[in-house]
């Protein structure tokens, strides 16, 4: 049954996955490096998961409350920094890194990876608390619809920004720009659905974010090949 739930677990990232890559159809990437950047973005989620055990302890020592606002931000900045930075250290210098779309396209399968653990744990630890297998079709949809969305279009934006950094040849303000919109994008939808309790509000905000990231997919999948590295 374990089995099951990882796979039900997993279903939201490759469906948001295979979606995605869909876009990237002029020249799209082989696929070892897609399951590469996958398996990175899945293995940086324990990396998240160390800094932000350290982090909790130490607001919980000065005082800073539990889901107060410097509590989610410096959580999403974590998980944001460290997606970016799976990318920049262990595919950027690859020799298929060699668009300016490949940008995006890697930087969301290393979220899909990051958030398809999350997923997991979510997942198996209601199971093992219900014991009610409609309980993890219950928590997949949502986090289909949610935290997995969330993932691939904040780091949709670090992406596009890091692009057009790319293109400007001034990568670093680009994509210090981007990861701060993709922290307040993250922030903000923590924020309104484990604090208000909203639902609607937060999923507009995807959707807005969504259909301006399929926008900007387009413009960058119908430029030339050019070099991404410096």
């Amino acid at each position: 049954m374990s089995g099951f739930i990882i796979f039900l677990a997993l279903l939201p990232s490759f469906a948001w996955l295979l979606f995605f890559l869909k876009e990237d159809y002029r020249r799209p990437e082989p696929k070892k490096m897609i399951i590469f950047a996958f398996l990175l973005g899945a293995a940086f989620t324990f990396l998240a998961f160390y800094f932000e055990v350290l982090a909790d302890s130490w607001f919980k020592k000065i005082g800073i409350p539990e889901y107060s606002s410097p509590y989610f931000f410096s959580f999403s900045l974590i998980e944001e920094v460290l997606k970016f930075l799976a990318v920049f250290w262990f595919i950027r210098k690859s020799k298929f890194f060699d668009e300016p779309i490949d940008v995006m396209v890697y930087i969301i399968t290393v979220s899909l990876g990051f958030a398809a653990v999350e997923n997991i744990g979510a997942i198996l630890g209601q199971f093992n608390s219900y014991a009610n297998i409609g309980i993890a079709f219950h928590t997949a949809t949502l986090r289909f619809i949610g935290a997995n969305l969330l993932h691939s279009l904040s780091s949709a934006l670090v992406g596009y920004w890091w692009a057009k950094g790319i293109k400007a040849h001034e990568q670093f303000l680009f994509i210090s720009e981007g990861i701060i919109l993709a922290t307040l994008l993250h922030t903000i939808f923590n924020y309104l659905i484990m604090i208000k309790g909203a639902v609607m509000l937060p999923t507009m905000l995807l959707l807005i974010v969504g259909f301006i990231v399929l926008g900007e997919f387009e413009k960058l999948d119908s430029l030339k090949k050019a070099k991404t590295t410096e």
